[in-house]
């Protein structure tokens, strides 16, 4: 009985995602970039009513933005998409799929996070600062330019993202003005050290964006226990403690004594 509960249960849930995404549409557009499929995917989400459901990273530096929502809204925000991704010349294709069939939302990462977002709402994991992203070809010259963003404004190193071919991007969170100081000194550091790829600066990242993005294990916040101060005196109350005698040391009579008397 309760295995068909269970089972009627993810049969009613399942149906009523299949309604929500019933008449939405599928949007892709993919670069050869993790900072312009960033700045790419925060356009879209600006430019109409779509719902991020995350990143596709296949290697080699290949990156796709996934979005959900109205045929009307993702033909617009993928458009957008492909002219940032083009002024950037990181373009490698789009697509837009109306009405995708439901096997395809199975299979395909395309509907989890969509389906959480829907039923949990909105919530930003940090405070809404600008995000600063620097890309270069090999890792000492993303530490490198990590190091001289650190130093050269207030701004923080939240995580950092590896796509392939050789390709690292930091990713920095501060004020609009420190992030735009931190990325332009990281920049000639990347390719003072080595070779520098591309570098965006998103000044109000929607929470959307934000949930999306890699995040370093130091910057989740954890409830913490809450400290009260406690003025409580205990008292022990003396009580009397029975000592048993230690059988080793009793003397053999004792107990040919005590069989005598029963």
């Amino acid at each position: 009985m309760e295995t068909y509960n269970q089972r009627s249960i993810s049969t009613n849930q399942s149906s009523r995602r299949q309604e929500s995404f019933k008449d939405t549409a599928l949007g892709l557009v993919s670069t050869l970039s993790f900072p312009a499929i960033v700045g790419t995917a925060d356009m879209m989400l600006k430019s109409a009513g779509v719902h991020l459901v995350g990143y596709e990273k296949i290697g080699s530096g290949h990156c796709t933005a996934i979005v959900r929502g109205g045929i009307a809204d993702v033909r617009l925000a993928v458009e957008s998409g492909v002219q940032t991704a083009e002024q950037f010349g990181q373009l490698v294709s789009s697509l837009v799929i109306p009405r995708p069939f439901p096997n395809l939302d199975v299979v395909l990462p395309i509907t989890n996070r969509l389906s959480q977002f829907m039923e949990e709402g909105q919530q930003s994991r940090l405070s809404n600062q600008a995000i600063g992203l620097v890309e270069t070809r090999g890792f000492p010259a993303m530490v490198g330019a990590c190091d001289a963003m650190l130093k050269s404004a207030d701004v923080q190193l939240a995580s950092y993202e590896k796509i392939g071919a050789g390709l690292c991007t930091a990713i920095i969170r501060g004020s609009v003005a420190n992030v735009a100081v931190a990325v332009e000194a990281g920049m000639y550091e990347a390719e003072r050290i080595g070779e520098l790829n591309a570098v965006m600066v998103i000044p109000r990242p929607l929470d959307e964006l934000e949930h999306t993005l890699p995040i370093a294990s130091c910057w989740i916040e954890e409830r913490q226990p809450l400290k009260l101060p406690v003025n409580i005196r205990e008292q022990v109350a003396e009580r009397e403690v029975l000592v048993l005698p230690d059988l080793v040391k009793l003397p053999v009579k004792l107990t040919e004594e005590v069989w005598n008397d029963e």
